[in-house]
């Protein structure tokens, strides 16, 4: 039997990918191993999964700023990668795929002092510090983005993403159901993220009074985002988060609004959709998002709005001008590159143990 270690943390996007290979790897008879930390979002995700076991490691966060936590937290990784090197040799892995990540770096690491070949896969257009040493220690790396590829020379190839299978078994007349309307009206369908997107929240629900004749508008707002006041808008239907349902709601929009994470642009990707993207602006992240949606743009993939031009109006102007263009961005989205990596990815997982 061949066994993987999987690994990667610290936020949902580096872990839903391995949660879209997992069936995948049981099916093919792998003993499935998930090496992340203690109180992190990966081992709340993964670790009562059936088929998979979890093993629990030091580390700790790379930081470009200044922070306290800067003059121990080395110490935690240095601790991580001894407690991987030891599992290493206990496992006996065939292989490590690694999503990222600050846990991924002792992970990685102690792959390679177990003489364990490594694929990667970075989501973003520029490689996340994390990714950027691991890099060093892999045999590969896949990415999500053709720049990116181009940039890490020999190793990088383009795969795309691996999406969970459930996201395209949606049903467009369940959707209506859900949300309780009639078809009408074209929907347009905004995404948040995980923790939502307030500023964006904002601007959308000033613009209703100018949209909702024209469409209606499914919002999934983020934890503690809801708004009472608008729960009676006809055509306006606001969710905090969907799990289950969410392949209905994304069968029913017509468009969407979001964010510019690397796994969500590539499912709306995958699944056609014309999307208007406001990626969180420099100050508030690393500006991979910026960075991502000028890709998508420049391919024709998506139109792109910054923060700082966004009101109620510009961002309103911007939603029309989406549906005005619905059918030349229809056509571009189905003649990009596959979105889904998931094949691909477990394509490079077989070759990389030959080599």
């Amino acid at each position: 039997m061949k066994r993987i270690v999987l690994t990667g943390g610290g936020s949902a996007g580096h872990v839903t990918p391995h949660l879209a290979i997992m069936p995948h790897l049981l099916e093919k008879g792998y003993d499935v191993h998930y090496i992340g930390t203690k109180d992190g979002i990966e081992k709340r995700m993964v670790a009562d999964l059936p088929g998979i076991t979890y093993h629990e490691v030091k580390s700790g966060k790379l930081r470009r700023y200044f922070d306290w936590k800067n003059f121990t937290d080395p110490f935690r990784v240095i601790a991580g990668a001894a407690e991987s090197v030891m599992l290493m040799r206990k496992l006996k892995p065939d292989v490590c795929f690694s999503k990222g990540g600050f846990v991924s770096v002792p992970v990685v690491y102690g792959a390679w002092c177990a003489k364990v070949p490594t694929l990667c896969h970075e989501s973003d257009l520029t490689p996340g510090l994390a990714n950027k040493i691991c890099s060093k220690f892999a045999k590969k790396v896949a990415t999500t983005f053709p720049e990116c590829a181009k940039a890490l020379g020999e190793k990088g190839i383009m795969t795309g993403t691996p999406l969970r299978e459930n996201l395209f078994s949606g049903s467009r007349e369940a959707g209506l159901r859900i949300c309780g309307l009639d078809g009408s009206k074209p929907v347009l369908c905004m995404m948040g993220g995980s923790l939502g997107a307030q500023s964006v929240n904002k601007a959308l629900r000033e613009a209703l009074p100018e949209l909702l004749p024209h469409m209606d508008i499914v919002h999934l707002t983020g934890k503690g985002n809801m708004d009472e006041s608008l729960k009676d808008t006809k055509g306006y239907v606001q969710f905090e988060f969907l799990s289950d349902d969410l392949p209905h709601i994304m069968a029913l929009a017509d468009f969407i609004l979001s964010r510019a994470g690397s796994n969500a642009l590539c499912e709306f990707q995958a699944l056609k959709k014309p999307m208007l993207l406001v990626p969180y602006p420099k100050g508030a992240s690393r500006g991979d998002q910026i960075l991502n949606a000028e890709s998508y743009r420049a391919r024709g993939l998506a139109h792109v709005l910054l923060q700082e031009n966004m009101t109620a109006k510009t961002l309103a102007d911007a939603i029309f001008a989406l549906i005005k263009d619905k059918e030349n961005l229809i056509r571009n989205l189905e003649d990009a590159p596959p979105a889904d990596g998931t094949m691909a990815i477990l394509r490079l997982i077989e070759e990389i143990q030959q080599k």
